[in-house]
């Protein structure tokens, strides 16, 4: 898209595609699945006036390297430290979506000197405590097994992928965001990439389990999936958490309510 500048940071051992536009203290955005960078597009150019915005594709994701490893939280940190390094000087609000936040929150926690704010929204951070009203929908086993969802998926990618799309928001996707995303979930390669992130969901979990204390501002934003839970489950650890839900909208925030969202990004970003 011609308003944003797109190039790769090299590190650790991939190359990371990231899109960012505007000047200002930066903002960086993490997606989920099955998503890219472009979930985030009418957020960041509603904050581009003001704000630096950087939205990296995830490791395996989008436009950024089919990594055969380093899907554990240890690796996907470095990624997001390696985008920040290369971008910006001064500390960050990092902001994470689904399979975003769990990365977003540990590299708060353990890089607060990188880390200004922290935001995090529709998701479940592994076995910690506060979710348990939560029940982990099908398709986190079907994902986790071993080289069976890609063989059946495969080809099928449309059917599969629309169930997701609709069940993930009120009113449908655009027909240009469908389209981004389908064709970046195409393949046995990119499949495979996409489901070594649910893959490392145990290993994942016991990194976030290590986690003692939250010391950046966070906000935690609620949609009409997974709801509060993600606020009960890091309210014990959190110095400063702010909590904030948004109406008419399912799980994939930015599609649903790109405006009311970025309303609230800016709220607490200058606050």
């Amino acid at each position: 898209m011609n308003d944003f500048q797109h190039d790769a940071v090299e590190a650790n051992g991939i190359g990371i595609h990231v899109a960012s536009a505007g000047r200002g203290p930066p903002l960086v955005f993490l997606h989920g699945f099955p998503h890219t960078w472009f979930v985030w597009r009418n957020v960041m150019r509603a904050l581009a006036s003001e704000h630096q915005v950087i939205a990296p594709d995830l490791r395996g994701l989008g436009a950024t390297t089919r990594a055969t490893s380093g899907y554990d939280l240890d690796t996907l940190v470095a990624d997001v430290l390696a985008v920040l390094a290369a971008r910006t000087k001064e500390p960050a609000v990092v902001i994470g979506l689904d399979l975003g936040a769990p990365i977003a929150f540990l590299t708060a926690a353990r890089h607060p000197e990188r880390v200004k704010k922290l935001v995090v929204m529709e998701a479940i951070l592994g076995g910690l405590a506060g979710a348990e009203s939560f029940r982990p929908p099908w398709w986190f086993a079907f994902h986790a097994i071993p080289d069976m969802p890609e063989a059946v998926i495969s080809g099928h990618e449309e059917a599969y992928f629309d169930h997701f799309f609709a069940i993930g928001t009120k009113r449908g996707l655009s027909a240009e965001a469908r389209a981004a995303f389908l064709d970046a979930y195409r393949g046995h390669d990119a499949l495979r990439c996409a489901f070594a992130h649910y893959r490392a969901f145990p290993e994942n979990a016991r990194l976030l389990a290590k986690v003692e204390r939250l010391t950046v501002p966070t906000l935690a934003v609620a949609g009409g999936v997974v709801g509060d839970a993600l606020a009960r489950q890091i309210a014990p650890l959190c110095d400063h958490l702010v909590t904030a839900r948004l109406p008419d909208a399912a799980h994939i925030l930015p599609e649903d309510q790109p405006e009311a969202l970025a309303e609230l990004l800016r709220d607490f970003a200058r606050s």
